[in-house]
């Protein structure tokens, strides 16, 4: 196994049962979302421990090659002429599946880790949670995309898509087109996929009303 990604640790309680892999977005670091935490008024019982990762430092075509945290490379905004750097989603993914490995071995049930993720983040998120050959509890994907093809997505089993998952997206996104976010739903719900969809009045951000929606959505699933 290599090396861990170095995250940031929050615990919400001493008695922990969850725990939340949240990645952040293109040239973010772990603390982008660390405030989040208390915002999502979780109780104390059950405890959720939430990490933080720093994805690793590379190139980024889209921004002159300019070397920063991102979990793949981007050529473009445009989605119909860019060239997806599947190597650097798969190698993230492999990334991602290390920390969960390592939450497993601290004591979390599988069926008890859950990925989540914003923009960039919320796409290896998504990714991950699809592919991998875990069994885990669900996936959060903000401001973001499914990378998979339609060929591709059809290999996934109906039971991984029984998954809860949690998608919202700002309509007036203008780094991802919402219609782009709105054409992975379909895709999934297609697939009859167990997707909460939320669409709300902001740009490539995450609004007040998203963080109460999304509280809701935890609580029930970590039975609040």
């Amino acid at each position: 196994m290599n090396k861990l990604l170095e995250f940031i640790e929050i615990e919400t309680g001493e008695n922990i049962e969850f725990s939340v892999i949240w990645l952040h977005g293109l040239g973010a670091s772990g603390h982008d979302f660390e405030p989040i935490v208390p915002e999502l008024k979780l109780l104390s019982r059950p405890g959720v421990r939430f990490l933080f990762p720093h994805a690793p430092i590379q190139p980024v075509t889209i921004n002159g090659g300019a070397a920063m945290r991102a979990w793949f490379d981007i050529d473009s905004l445009n989605f119909e002429a860019r060239n997806q750097d599947n190597e650097g989603i798969a190698a993230s993914v492999a990334l991602i599946d290390e920390l969960i490995a390592a939450e497993i071995d601290r004591g979390i049930n599988e069926s008890n880790i859950l990925i989540a993720g914003f923009s960039q983040g919320g796409a290896i998120a998504l990714q991950a949670g699809l592919t991998l050959p875990r069994k885990i509890g669900g996936v959060i994907a903000l401001s973001c995309y499914l990378p998979m093809t339609e060929a591709e997505l059809d290999t996934v089993t109906s039971d991984k898509l029984q998954m809860p998952i949690f998608m919202a997206h700002g309509a007036i996104d203008e780094v991802i087109r919402v219609e782009y976010a709105e054409h992975s739903r379909d895709k999934l719900k297609a697939r009859n996929a167990n997707i909460e969809w939320h669409k709300y009045d902001i740009a490539h951000s995450v609004s007040n009303e998203e963080v109460d929606d999304l509280s809701l959505w935890l609580k029930r699933l970590f039975g609040m």
